[in-house]
């Protein structure tokens, strides 16, 4: 799906408070009839490996509407459920993303969109809901880190993705330039001296692992693989021995994978510890796109392996707010469904419901409405007090951006991604 095809079809405070409020406090708003009713929808893979963490993140979803009644303001909220994975591919597939953007456009009733889960995604729907004709039409993505989405990152970024040239994306989470950042600068702390890095030549890993290598270079470390982004590795391959064996001679003090686990991550494990060694021997680290995946984590490969997140691990944001919102939506979650949610990013789609819920609040109801009211005037700020992420959430009205530019790195122990500590880009 070429991204030409698809670009021609065609007081906050106050109310937030409320929201909130009642969650914290347990208590419903008040039961007065709603004018309207407005559909948000949940745009995430739904098959595949990534299916644990993005259900705990329609469950995290429902749970906190569910907390405020179902209404902001004067309006009835309910969710409708996407799914932009294919049995076929197991993970996100290009062709779904997009019926998937044109069936959002075509559902009158829906007023924003909370995903995508994975930036190729992102790049291919947000350009469609861009030209919505009642838009442009909101997006507020709980996980994706790819730089070119919101900021000049690869050639003709981020405007590709906004043809009415006005902006309609915006994320609760940091990107990748960050995140690799911190990563290669973490690998430094610990010794690192050498790296090879790998990428699954999408455009989350190509992104990610291109941030890496950048800041490993800037860091003295020695970068044995060749270009920007590293080598790619094919998702198709039943098995990676001969790639690892091509980079045993180099004796590399760390192998970085870059891209998803999805993306046959298994077996790239499998090779890399059979043929270089466990992780103790030739470390190993990768970003978040291998985290919230309990086959990963359970794999005796994986032990020892270093991970970043572009954004609080959960450990971090109850450690930093014990009795805030944050944690007590975790709690919740937890006698509600019986189990932790999978991963960090569920709390992260808690967090993009309440920026969009603020944006309502402040809006005509319309799509148009609702976009503009996180991208014109003072835009949507969660406070601290508020936010399930512990801290204050402002969305930038320039480049739809969380201000906020945290990193957790963690480490995979007794088959439990582990959170070592939080990281501040130097």
């Amino acid at each position: 799906v070429t991204m030409t095809k698809l670009t021609r079809v065609v007081s906050v405070v106050a109310a937030v408070s409320m929201v909130a409020t009642a969650f914290v406090a347990g208590a419903v708003p008040s039961q007065a009839a709603a004018k309207k009713t407005l559909v948000i929808a949940t745009d995430v893979p739904l098959q595949g490996s990534s299916f644990d963490s993005n259900d705990s993140t329609n469950k995290a979803i429902a749970l906190y509407l569910k907390s405020i009644g179902g209404k902001v303001g004067k309006y009835s909220i309910t969710l409708k459920y996407y799914d932009d994975a294919t049995a076929t591919a197991g993970a996100w597939d290009a062709g779904q993303c997009a019926k998937n953007a044109l069936a959002h456009v075509a559902n009158k009733a829906e007023i924003a969109v909370i995903g995508t889960y994975n930036s190729g995604c992102a790049k291919i729907e947000v350009p469609v809901l861009n030209q919505d004709p009642k838009g442009p039409m909101l997006m507020v993505s709980q996980a994706n880190t790819n730089p070119g989405l919101t900021k000049s990152w690869k050639p003709g970024e981020p405007d590709i993705y906004y043809p009415n040239g006005v902006r309609n994306y915006a994320r609760v989470c940091t990107t990748d330039d960050n995140q690799g950042a911190a990563a290669a600068q973490f690998a430094k702390s610990i010794g690192v001296k050498s790296v090879f890095v790998l990428n699954d030549t999408q455009t989350y890993g190509q992104g990610v692992a291109q941030a890496f290598t950048t800041e490993a270079v800037k860091q003295g470390l020695t970068v044995l693989s060749s270009g920007p982004s590293g080598q790619g590795w094919d998702a198709t391959q039943s098995d990676y021995t001969a790639l690892f064996q091509k980079i045993q001679p180099l004796n590399p003090d760390m192998v970085y994978f870059g891209g998803i686990y999805d993306n046959n991550g298994g077996q790239l494990l499998k090779a890399k510890v059979a043929v270089l060694g466990d992780n103790t021997k030739v470390k190993l680290m990768a970003p978040d796109g291998f985290t919230g995946y309990p086959a990963f984590n359970s794999d005796p490969n994986a032990v020892g392996a270093y991970l970043s997140f572009a954004g609080l691990s959960n450990e971090l944001l109850v450690k930093n707010s014990p009795n805030g919102a944050g944690a007590k939506f975790l709690k919740a979650y937890k006698k509600t469904y019986k189990k932790d949610p999978v991963g960090s990013y569920p709390i992260y789609g808690v967090a993009a419901l309440q920026v969009i819920l603020a944006a309502i609040a402040k809006s005509d109801g319309t799509r148009k409405g609702v976009t503009e009211a996180v991208f014109s005037g003072s835009g949507v700020t969660i406070p601290a007090g508020l936010s399930v992420l512990g801290k204050s959430l402002h969305i930038s009205t320039l480049t739809g951006d969380t201000t906020a530019k945290d990193i957790t790195i963690e480490q995979v122990i007794g088959g439990v991604e582990t959170t070592l500590k939080a990281w501040t880009v130097k």
